[in-house]
């Protein structure tokens, strides 16, 4: 290697280069940014629009079919799904991942511009979003009444604070997406209608509605010049009080003028509430921020808090802000955690290289190699534009074992050549020549399995792009740390231990009584192990034929063992924090259902791991005044013995026994996508016959084992009110059914007319409906008057909606769900005690045997649809790492044969994996997939390591076996440390004890089991494949004629 005699020859520029990756590595560090998951979002466009009073089916066919129709033409749609709820419309467009999200909401936007025009004009403006409104919100803030401190406030006034200052300074924050105030009570002028003096004096609706909106204006109209000034001049007609409005002129009665306090109530009141918010049971004001996408996490929280603490001393007296849900936390907690593993990780791999090297030199000398190679590696990962999350310090702490072992080896080898009797400077140069192929190798063949990782498609692909090229960056660096610093440490620094290595004199130091009697006690252990090893494979050279049966029985054992091991896409991880989503029966009022969830909660706070819940009723994800969802935050992991799985089966077995609810989701959401575990969906056209399939479907569901919360989108009929126009009578009175129709709608629904402004320069909307009280029941509805034209006297004739319409009680859906242009039900569920792979192929089973009728299907969605695409991909980046791992060892080897030797080790780590997940009650996911790619680049190494001595041993004239029984005793050194350092690099991850780490750890026991099984076969099972491959090459050689080979193929170069 040219550049170890460059930096043998020049120390100091040796030095200089390492201090320059430092210096540079540690500015880039100070400028990543931290976050829980590489951004895995996909580009979301939500396009969501409101038309109020109108049921679901109306909306479905006057609003989510014409958008959906409109934007169904844009490129790279990954799903087009909508949501057609009471009054609302949410179309949700989500593309593929190589979209850019701007110029996806730009399309939309284009499109929906194009439909507006033939949208019916009571529908209001589609606002188009770049997120979705249902997807979690990242921090929310609680506004409560603060007893004891200044007069208590009215929900009004607390309201209007919120409204206009906290809100609109927390959407200033750098990243906010939008800003929701769930719970508040907004001031409003109620002008309420009453219908027995409408009647009496025949003014109508919409004669006060037409009055109100003219008087209560300002307008300009021109100016007055003269030579010397202009003066504007302007109608001035706008109410100053709130009484005024009572005065405005709706209409007369014969010459007497009928004044709206004659036929209306004014109320400078509330708006009436929709959404509710309750904390520890009491009723609260809630500010829940969800952020732009493709902004940091991490920043945007940061940003909120500094608001809020900048903000407390403009709080008014009788108000305090407690922030309740917080998203950073658990980000900040595992990236904290990682980075502690890491840090635990490398202390115990330099312990494991002492206790080897038995010198303090030689580990400091193969130590540095650690801290180099990883703070040079954040210079790279801020080349690359990439984050401090959970995955990159994954990468960083799987790499701890990988980083060493280059040094190691090379260290190694020096100091086997010093003990030759070689002096300092030739010991390094010779040391890290005769192995540099070999480290070369070993790295390259980690490189091979990594790259695959970082460029693999999909949503796995993009999760783990990170870590592939991560890893990568950082065995390269260590392998040029190995090659540079190494050699000329060793050549400057000498180590006066070398040379006592097996001579054990009489202890005269302290460190030889204490520390030194342990390293004596390793070195003589491995001596021994050396021996032991020596006599194995000794035997399996003789019993060649019983070794390879043996391997192959382990194979197939372990291949058969698969199936016992769960699958999932992402394990779920324990943060302290829970949720429970639970319905009232449909219909319910806001505050019936308020009564439940005060109820619901009371229960949560009897479990004394419950710090406090925050419940909110029809809000983004809990839609419906009968849906509520109450965020559960859960004392910290160590100071409670239960799991919030285990928590959750408690509480969802608690909250059973309430009546009057259901419980449709308890426990943590998906980690990836944030919905629960389990989604699929039935498609078809007639909505009868997806309600009869999903009811069908649901029953035989519920019977499989660990399948909990299943819910679907399909509920029970609401009540409703069908009003049916008698067409003759209300032709004969000249009344059309539009007429009626945006008459009750202003009675009914309301309709905001104008504004007023208040003295502190707010404006609040002035709404004009019937009284509360005279829309109670169906009595009140037929009783409602209109007026049709004049009596013979000239007053108005009046007629009730009785007379012309049939008041008759009915009932309509509720929501409907649209996927791909066609209708859906959506089914969701979540799992406990079994591993969602096998619920899913359960759930598979059943619907399989439904036998649905033609034009009917259903699709899995969410994390089972992510799995099964993700381990396809994996496998696939799989079968290129063995590839790759083929191709640089034929080429380092000279040889298309005896790669295949070295590679039986590969199938033979299968069984350590296996074994560890079952021990540890793992399953197979997304993270311990990686790490059996991963186990791919690390079981070659030993392989190489061992089997390149032997073939240099026998260039120099030993006998085929005993060269291998050579390298067996030369290499059993460098081979045990280095998978010692693995193994001790990976332990705690491995048995990772903290908040959150359940999702990394299968990833750290994947690689233990597969790193000891597979080490301890290698040595055994490769010498034997070797033999084979040798006498295979021998034998091809004498049929095609060529002179026999001493070892089986050419020599490699030196």
């Amino acid at each position: 290697m040219w550049f170890t005699k460059v930096s043998l020859k020049n120390p100091v520029f040796a030095t200089m280069m390492m201090v320059a990756l430092v210096v540079m590595g540690l500015f880039a560090f100070q400028r990543l940014k931290v976050d829980q998951f590489p951004n895995i979002d996909f580009p979301v466009v939500v396009v969501s629009t409101e038309y109020p009073g109108a049921s679901p089916e109306i909306v479905e066919s006057e609003v989510s079919k014409k958008i959906e129709e409109a934007v169904n033409s844009i490129a790279g749609i990954n799903a087009l799904t909508s949501r057609s709820y009471e009054g609302q419309s949410v179309v949700v467009i989500e593309f593929q991942l190589h979209m850019n999200g701007r110029k996806a909401a730009e399309d939309v936007r284009e499109k929906v511009a194009a439909v507006r025009p033939s949208l019916r004009t009571e529908v209001k403006e589609p606002k188009v979003l770049r997120f979705d409104p249902s997807s979690r919100a990242i921090w929310s803030l609680a506004v409560l009444p603060d007893t004891g401190v200044g007069k208590p406030l009215s929900p009004v006034e607390i309201t209007s604070w919120s409204e206009q200052v906290l809100k609109k300074r927390l959407e200033n924050v750098r990243g906010v997406g939008a800003v929701t105030l769930v719970g508040g009570t907004k001031r409003e002028i109620n002008l309420y209608l009453q219908p027995a003096a409408m009647e009496a004096l025949g003014i109508t609706a919409d004669q006060v509605v037409n009055a109100v909106r003219n008087d209560n204006q300002d307008i300009p109209v021109g100016a007055i010049r003269s030579l010397e000034q202009e003066r504007m001049v302007q109608v001035e007609s706008r109410k100053l009080r709130p009484e005024d409005f009572g005065r405005i002129i709706v209409g007369r009665k014969g010459n007497t003028p009928i004044y709206l306090s004659q036929v209306a109530r004014v109320q400078d009141g509330a708006q009436e509430i929709d959404t509710l918010a309750l904390y520890n049971g009491q009723r609260t004001q809630l500010l829940t921020v969800q952020k732009a996408q493709d902004e940091n996490t991490i920043e945007v929280i940061d940003g909120l808090v500094k608001t809020v603490a900048a903000m407390k001393a403009e709080v008014p007296a009788g108000l305090r802000l407690e922030p309740i849900v917080d998203t950073s936390r658990p980000i900040r907690v595992a990236v904290d955690n990682v980075r502690r593993t890491l840090i635990e990780g490398a202390l115990l791999t330099v312990l494991i290289v002492f206790l080897f090297l038995n010198s303090w030199r030689s580990t400091v000398i193969t130590g540095l190699t650690l801290p180099i190679s990883l703070i040079g590696t954040f210079m790279f990962m801020n080349m690359f534009g990439f984050t401090i999350n959970m995955v990159t310090l994954m990468a960083l702490s799987l790499c701890v074992g990988l980083l060493i072992d280059d040094a190691i080896v090379v260290r190694e080898n020096i100091v086997r050549h010093v003990q030759m009797g070689k002096d300092a400077w030739n010991a390094s140069m010779d040391g890290t020549q005769e192995i540099g192929l070999a480290v070369l190798a070993t790295t390259l063949s980690i490189v091979a399995v990594f790259l695959p990782i970082g460029f693999m498609q999909g949503i796995i692909g993009k999760f783990f792009h990170e870590f592939g090229i991560t890893i990568v960056a950082a065995v390269m660096i260590s392998m040029f740390v190995s090659f540079t610093l190494d050699p000329m440490l060793s050549s400057v620094w000498h180590d006066p231990a070398i040379h006592a290595h097996g001579e054990h004199a009489a202890p005269v130091t302290l460190y030889d009584r204490t520390l030194g009697r342990v390293t004596n006690w390793f070195e003589t252990a491995t001596d021994r192990l050396a021996d032991v090893y020596q006599q194995i494979l000794a035997w399996s050279l003789v019993h060649k034929r019983k070794t390879v049966l043996m391997a192959i029985a382990v194979f197939v054992l372990s291949v058969v063992m698969v199936r016992f091991v769960g699958t999932e896409f992402v394990p779920k991880a324990d943060f302290s924090e829970t949720s429970v989503v639970f319905q009232t029966p449909i219909g319910s009022s806001l505050e019936a259902t308020e009564a439940k969830a005060r109820q619901v909660e009371a229960i949560l706070r009897e479990f004394p791991e419950v710090r406090y819940t925050v419940a909110t009723i029809n809000t983004a994800n809990a839609q419906g005044k009968h849906t509520t969802s109450v965020y559960v935050r859960l004392v910290d992991r160590k100071d409670r013995q239960r799991g919030v799985d285990q928590m959750s089966a408690e509480l969802r077995e608690r909250l059973q026994r309430v009546p009057g609810i259901v419980v449709t989701h308890a426990g943590t959401l998906d980690a990836v996508g944030g919905n629960k575990q389990i989604e699929f969906s039935i498609l078809g056209p007639d909505q009868h016959e997806l309600e009869r399939l999903t009811l069908q479907a649901m029953d035989k569901l519920r019977a499989i084992p660990g399948l909990v919360d299943l819910d679907s989108s399909v509920r029970p009929n609401k009540p409703t009110i069908a009003i049916k126009v008698r067409q003759e009578s209300a032709s004969d009175l000249g009344l059309g059914t539009a007429q009626l129709g945006t008459s009750l709608r202003v009675l009914l629904a309301g309709q905001t007319v104008g504004n007023w402004r208040a003295p502190d320069d707010q404006t609040y909307d002035v709404n004009v409906r019937l009284a509360p009280e005279a829309r109670d029941n169906l009595q009140d509805l037929e009783r409602l008057p209109f007026t049709v034209g004049a009596g013979a006297d000239g007053s108005p004739r009046v007629v009730r909606l009785g007379q012309v319409a049939q008041v008759v009680e009915s009932t309509g859906s509720n929501q409907i769900n649209r996927r791909d242009l066609t209708r859906e039900v959506a089914l969701n569920a979540n799992t406990y005690g079994r591993a969602m792979g096998e619920v899913s192929a359960d759930i598979r089973k059943v619907m399989d045997s439904l036998q649905l009728p033609p034009g009917y299907s259903y699709q899995f969605g969410g994390s089972t649809k992510n799995m099964a695409e993700s381990f396809g991909y994996a496998v696939s980046a799989l079968a290129m790492a063995v590839i790759f791992i083929y191709m640089i060892l034929a080429s380092q080897f000279k040889s298309f044969l005896q790669p295949l030797a070295l590679m039986t080790s590969l199938p033979l780590t299968l069984i350590g994996v296996v074994l560890a997940l079952m021990l540890f009650r793992s399953t197979l996911s997304m993270f311990s997939i990686i790490g059996v790619i991963m186990l791919m680049g690390l079981v070659t190494k030993n392989a190489i390591l061992l089997v390149d001595f032997a073939i240099r041993a026998r260039e120099e004239g030993m006998e085929r076996s005993a060269a291998l029984l050579m390298a067996a005793k030369v290499r059993l050194r460098p081979i045990l440390m280095t998978t010692l350092a693995m193994i001790f690099g990976m332990v705690p991850l491995a048995f990772a004890l903290t908040e959150g780490s359940e999702q990394r750890a299968p990833m750290g026991q994947a690689v233990i089991g597969g790193v000891i099984t597979s080490s301890l076969l290698t040595l055994v099972v490769v010498p034997v494949v070797y033999c084979y491959m040798d006498d295979l090459a021998q034998w091809l050689r004498r049929k095609a004629g060529l002179p026999a080979s001493r070892q089986g193929h050419a020599a490699p170069g030196q």
